[in-house]
């Protein structure tokens, strides 16, 4: 399972800034720690080309992002900083998603997987940015491996604390893409999208209700949009403890979502690539350790299945 990372393109930020930017370094430790992954399976992607970027968004807004020549009010949307850096970042984060769709439909047997370190940037829109989000990474994807004569079914499913708009909006004049969501309803984003498929859930709601509403959720996507690829945003934040999700699922109950979703995959024989998406916990080490069992559900459950042998 190859496993594409970009953390050490450094996106700096001021001090007391709110997002966790090291969360992704340390998943990438803890990840060569476990002894479970070769040094040849952490891959550098390669920068999203304008290209593959302006097949999702606005090219006028790819040239302001990529020139430094966004205004206040468009980097306070973003919530970032400009620098050269964080063009950078974002390309290669975005680079990392289309790896990873690459890696895992290049794979023969069924169940293949591989995954973005990072991404999950779905607050990204055609011509802004939003919440975290410069580039919208599912949608690129998306539409690159369609653009690439890969496939012609995708599904995304975002399974983050926080709708995910920007890839609803992109994407909703695609009908070959199906855009699903679980996100918590009074959560950000104020003005919602309408996706495909969406699914709303009240604050507090624990781990029985979400996975009795995702295992409805998957019927759906599955029934209705028949994926060749599935891109997963295994978001952290429907944690109890997340600072900005309130949605009250336990490390367990996030741990049981991974198995449900790829273990739907698994069962249908379709590959998937997975992105991080959010995660905002305190202590830190929480949201790595969510994301960690995703990587570790997803090699358990998303192995190739063997040839029989005589």
């Amino acid at each position: 399972m190859k496993l594409y990372y970009a953390d050490h393109f450094v996106l700096p930020l001021p001090a007391g800034h709110r997002f966790p930017m090291e969360k992704y370094s340390r998943l990438r430790a803890r990840l060569l720690d476990s002894g479970l992954f070769a040094t040849d399976d952490f891959r550098v992607p390669a920068a999203a080309s304008d290209a593959e970027i302006t097949r999702a968004h606005d090219a006028g807004y790819l040239r302001r992002v990529a020139e430094g020549a966004l205004d206040a009010a468009e980097l306070r949307r973003i919530g970032f900083p400009w620098t050269p850096a964080m063009v950078e970042r974002s390309r290669r984060s975005a680079g990392a998603t289309l790896a990873a769709c690459r890696s895992a439909l290049a794979r023969e047997g069924g169940g293949a997987c591989a995954a973005n370190l990072a991404g999950g940037t779905h607050h990204a829109h055609r011509d802004f940015g939003s919440g975290f989000c410069v580039f919208n990474d599912a949608a690129i994807a998306a539409l690159a491996m369609r653009a690439e004569g890969r496939l012609r079914r995708v599904a995304i499913i975002d399974c983050d604390v926080h709708q995910g708009d920007g890839t609803a909006a992109i994407l909703a004049a695609e009908p070959d893409i199906f855009t699903c969501s679980l996100h918590g309803a009074r959560n950000f984003p104020c003005r919602k999208q309408v996706s495909d498929l969406d699914v709303e859930l009240p604050d507090d709601t624990g781990d029985a209700a979400y996975l009795a509403a995702l295992e409805a959720a998957l019927d759906t996507v599955f029934t209705r949009a028949r994926p060749e690829l599935v891109i997963y945003l295994a978001g952290a934040d429907p944690y109890a403890g997340d600072r900005l999700g309130r949605l009250a699922l336990s490390i367990d109950g996030l741990r049981r979502r991974d198995e449900q979703v790829l273990g739907a995959c698994r069962a249908a024989n379709v590959p998937v690539a997975i992105a991080m998406a959010g995660g905002y916990a305190e202590p830190i080490d929480d949201t790595v350790t969510i994301h960690f069992n995703t990587v570790l559900s997803a090699v358990r459950i998303m192995q190739p299945r063997q040839p029989a042998t005589a």
